[in-house]
Order: C-alpha cells, then structure tokens, then sequence
C-alpha cells in the first residue's frame, strides 16, 4: 500500500525519523547521567512507548488519569502524571496505583494533607513530587516567596502516607525564548532553582525532574537535574524548528493533504482544516507564519516558501501562492505538511500511518485520544 491509497486528511508518521528522534534523545539525556519518562501526550501510543521505553526510557508522563489508564492497560507499568491531581479522583488514583508504579505532582499543602489522609485511611503510600514554578507561571509553588515554598515542601515531605520523590517543573516559557542563549539561560536558572530549593528545604529531595523539548538540548548539562520530560521531541513540528530544537528532517509527523479546489490564481484550497491541523500558531526565533509548512515534495522536508496556509475553517485550508502561481498544485494534488503543534493533531484523529517514504507500513490507532479527565 502506498501514502497516495489512504483517504485525505491524513497523519503520517516517518517511521525511521521516529526511530533516529528517540535513539539521539535517549542517546544524550544517558550520556550525562540522567533519566528520560518521556510526555506521551504527545503520541497517545502504547506502541510508540514502548519503543522509548525499549530504547532505555525509565517510564512515562501521562497527562491526565485517562490517558495514564490506556497505558497502564497496555502493560506500561511506571507512569508519572505531572499534573495536580484533585482527591476527587482518589478511587481512580488507588485502583491505577494497585496495576503500576505511579507518582503525580502537588503544589498546594492543603490538597496534599487530604491526599496524606486517603493514603493513610486506606493504609496505602503514594508516590508524590512537588511542583515548583520556575517562570512559566502555570502551576507550582512559588520558588520567590522563599520562607514559605522551603517550608511547603518539608510539611508535604513529611506527610504520613506520602513516599515524597522529589523537585518537578517545566519550564514551558522556554516556548517564548527570542533566542537559543535565552533558551540555555531558561534552563539553567530552572536547574538553578530547582537547586536552591532542594537545599534549603531540609529534606532529601532524590528527583529533580524537568520537562521541556526546547531547553532539553540545554537541560541535560545542568547539575543537580536527575530526570528528563520531553515529549514533542518523538515528532518534533514546525514550532521546534523555529526554536532551533530541530531540523526539517527531523520532523516524523506530517498531514498528507489534497488540493481540492483552484478557485482563484493565487489560491489553492486543501481538505485538511482546524479538525486536522489545529489553529496553533508557531513560536520561535524566526517568523514562520500561518498554519504549518507545506513541503515541496513527498519525498522531502524541505518547506515550499512559495506557499502559505494562511486560512482554516472547519474543513478547509486556504493556501495563498506567492506570484500568483499555484499552477503546481492542481486539483487532485498530494501535499504533506508539516504542523505548527504535533502534539494537538494527534488528539485528532483515531489513527495514524506509521510510513517509509510512500510506502505505507502499518495504520497505528492513537489508543489515548481524547482521554481528558
């Protein structure tokens, strides 16, 4: 079967890019000493797991119980789930602590006390970190407000019923970094903090865990750092190039999509709209507008600058021609490009098509799409 024999809009992974992306991960986070649980969010994949996890990954990050449930059921038997977890979810919580090794973040003492009391009502221990904001300013503790962060984290430490591992963050501003010095700065000064916390806090913190695809290039040096997250970077996608994170051969996910419409000389239409490629811009430090990169060929990852989706409705993708020449791309034409955000498009869709070139390999389901609570 070929790429050209499967029904448009479609999600095609480049199996040897996979491969190469993971092994090169794997390869650098090992060789200064660290852990790598990569962010599965990003593929939603037991299958794509477990050639992390074969390739030396210690476990995986789930991003909420249901998608961690779908792995579990795969086999996967360490999961961590950065994110903070309300005791709402505590029958979930245990029955998915009884199959495998789990761990979740807190960041508030209050919400950790009534986890304290369910483990210990229910003469159980749960594996928890503490999540410390180190400049994105979503989640975690404030590392400024010093007195109080050291002591939330010596009374969560010392909770009965608690197994406390350690320091989690994400620097998720290194998203908005101007440059790849801003980019190294981001992640030597969340180390930095990480560090700091850890020492005045008082109680042995035996994970400092940090997660970021555009500072792990940098974050894998940093001291003091024992584990690494990344997730985007079994993909990678536009957004990563622009941050100097990637190159376009190193971009394993595209949409195969099909010219469907030439209704004026500067604008060719695609079937590939918001339900495929998301309307996630990229970041970076160069300019790389509208709604991904349409490549120049099937068989290259070189983007055609000619080209710029520059519209999405539903169902459509409005590509504006450069020069008033779309006379390469008639009706019926294949195009694959390359998205903005890999991790949202795989939410999309039910499956994706594991390929060699054109040739197709294998339809692989995305078996934890949509699991959201």
């Amino acid at each position: 079967m070929q790429i050209s024999d499967i029904p448009t809009p479609a999600v095609l992974i480049e199996s040897s890019t996979l491969a190469r992306n993971i092994a090169r991960m794997q390869k650098d986070v090992s060789e200064h000493g660290k852990a790598l649980r990569p962010h599965c969010k990003t593929h939603k994949s037991p299958v794509i797991a477990r050639m992390q996890l074969a390739a030396g990954a210690t476990g995986i990050c789930c991003a909420k119980l249901g998608e961690a449930e779908v792995f579990a059921d795969a086999g996967v038997t360490d999961i961590r789930l950065p994110y903070p977890l309300n005791p709402a979810n505590a029958d979930r919580v245990f029955a998915l602590a009884n199959r495998v090794t789990l761990s979740f973040i807190v960041d508030d003492a209050a919400v950790a006390r009534v986890w304290s009391a369910l483990a210990v009502a229910r003469g159980r221990r749960l594996n928890l970190l503490i999540k410390v904001d180190v400049g994105f300013h979503r989640c975690g503790i404030d590392p400024d407000n010093w007195p109080e962060a050291t002591f939330v984290v010596d009374e969560i430490a010392r909770l009965p019923g608690v197994n406390f591992r350690g320091l989690l963050s994400h620097a998720g501003h290194g998203y908005n970094a101007a440059s790849a010095d801003e980019a190294r700065a981001i992640a030597e000064n969340e180390a930095r903090i990480l560090r700091e916390l850890a020492a005045a806090s008082g109680v042995p913190c035996a994970e400092m865990s940090v997660g970021a695809t555009p500072t792990a290039r940098f974050s894998v040096a940093q001291p003091g750092v024992t584990e690494m997250r990344p997730g985007n970077y079994a993909y990678f996608d536009r957004t990563q190039v622009a941050l100097g994170a990637a190159d376009w051969d190193d971009c394993a996910l595209t949409i195969l999509a099909r010219v469907v419409s030439r209704p004026a000389s500067d604008r060719v239409i695609l079937d590939s709209g918001s339900k495929t490629l998301t309307k996630d811009l990229a970041r970076g430090f160069v300019e790389m507008p509208g709604y991904g990169a349409i490549l120049t060929g099937l068989h290259t990852p070189k983007p055609d600058d000619r080209l710029e989706i520059v519209n999405l409705s539903e169902e459509h993708a409005t590509v504006r021609a450069s020069g008033g020449d779309p006379g390469r791309l008639p009706t019926g034409t294949l195009v694959r490009i390359v998205p903005n955000h890999s991790c949202v498009v795989s939410n999309m869709v039910d499956a994706v098509w594991m390929v060699d070139g054109e040739r197709v390999v294998e339809r692989l389901p995305v078996a934890a799409r949509g699991r959201i609570t």
